[in-house]
């Protein structure tokens, strides 16, 4: 059974910054694209970023590119969000998914596998 663990998430200031990781069992991680997504109250699930199998390709939505890094280690089964200069519109849950078959990472339906989110709060 595949299971997506995401941790990190709090509540901090405007400005600051937190790092967010997502630990995966129950599956090859390194044979799996994964992704970042945040849902705010009322909101879509909206893409943040994505990093291919190996690592080598990584995208971001344009309201976090140059602050929002994602990063994995496929021999410790996690993948990382480490966020930067953080705004109080970035307040969300945070998500991590997996997905082994895919054309488009920037839309939640390409992945098979969720977690059950962490939240981030950023006050001003």
């Amino acid at each position: 059974q595949v299971h997506l663990v995401e941790s990190g998430g709090g509540l901090v200031q405007a400005g600051a910054s937190l790092r967010l990781s997502c630990a995966a069992s129950g599956l090859t991680f390194g044979s799996y694209a994964m992704g970042w997504f945040r849902q705010a109250p009322g909101k879509d699930r909206e893409f943040v970023a994505h990093i291919t199998e190996n690592g080598m390709e990584t995208a971001y939505a344009d309201s976090v590119k140059g602050r929002f890094t994602i990063f994995r280690d496929n021999a410790k089964n996690t993948v990382w969000l480490q966020m930067n200069s953080l705004k109080p519109e970035d307040t969300a849950n945070y998500y991590c998914a997996a997905t082994q078959f895919y054309s488009n990472l920037h839309y939640p339906l390409e992945y098979e596998f969720w977690g059950q989110g962490t939240q981030v709060t950023v006050s001003t």
